[in-house]
């Protein structure tokens, strides 16, 4: 990405839910502590052109999940000067129902998704709870008819989305998991989402209690690692240390959207 465009890069935080270290580690945690989650969308906004990562969930499905809804991630674009009507790209890392939920707020954007990820959420493993719970059905309906209209760009591999923005398929959580890869004035920042969701995940090489394949998801880390010019240019996907590591573009915004496109301050 050496004369690729230069991106201002942003994570918005859109929710959060109080949750425990066990409920992040498969086979638990031996400490009994609070370890909140958080949840953001993410923004690339360059000269001649702004690509969103994710779309958020919506607030009926807070609520029925019992998530603290802070804000619409849609209505916080604003807040750096995106118009969702102006998007004509959205990057959606996979289908669970934090990543997805928002799609029809974006009316004139095309969706870029890993096609082993949509047969996943229509296949027959969502005959299992444990696996389908992750998913809002009316989302991938709702994909489903986008790809009809001819909105959704269904991806096999690695693919360029627009110059200085890569997707990279790293399955594990999620069948047809993908992350995003985006050229910036401090290099390449990677955007995990999911592919890690704590700092803690890559550092331990330890597992989130959501997966399809364990081998694959331990696979991811090392993805995001050869992707990156170093860790501290990898941004797990659910992880509160990055609202601490990366500041604010204004300090209104302080606590709802950080800059991800300067070096993070030094690591607690």
């Amino acid at each position: 990405m050496t004369d690729a465009p230069i991106y201002d890069l942003y994570a918005i935080r859109y929710a959060m839910r109080d949750a425990r270290r066990a409920d992040h580690f498969v086979g638990g945690d031996p400490h009994d502590a609070p370890m909140p989650m958080d949840y953001f969308v993410w923004v690339a906004v360059g000269a001649a052109r702004t690509v969103v990562i994710d779309a958020g969930f919506t607030e009926p499905v807070a609520r029925a999940r019992k998530r603290n809804f802070l804000r619409c991630p849609v209505e916080a674009l604003g807040l750096i000067g995106v118009d969702p009507a102006d998007v004509k790209d959205v990057i959606l890392t996979h289908l669970h129902y934090d990543h997805v939920g928002n799609f029809d707020r974006f009316p004139n954007a095309e969706f870029h998704l890993q096609e082993p990820e949509l047969h996943y959420a229509v296949g027959r493993y969502m005959r299992y709870a444990k696996l389908a719970h992750s998913f809002e059905v009316e989302d991938v309906v709702g994909i489903v008819r986008m790809n009809y209209a001819r909105r959704v760009r269904l991806l096999n591999g690695p693919r360029e989305i627009a110059p200085g923005i890569t997707v990279h398929p790293a399955p594990g959580h999620s069948a047809g998991l993908q992350f995003v890869c985006v050229n910036t004035r401090r290099g390449r920042v990677v955007v995990a989402s999911d592919v890690a969701h704590y700092y803690e995940h890559m550092e331990t090489e330890r597992v989130f209690t959501t997966v399809f394949h364990v081998g694959q998801l331990l696979e991811g880390y090392e993805l995001l690692r050869e992707a990156a010019p170093s860790p501290a240019h990898i941004v797990p996907g659910h992880d509160p240390l990055v609202m601490r590591r990366y500041p604010a573009p204004r300090p209104e915004l302080e606590g709802i959207v950080v800059r991800l496109d300067v070096a993070p301050r030094a690591a607690d």
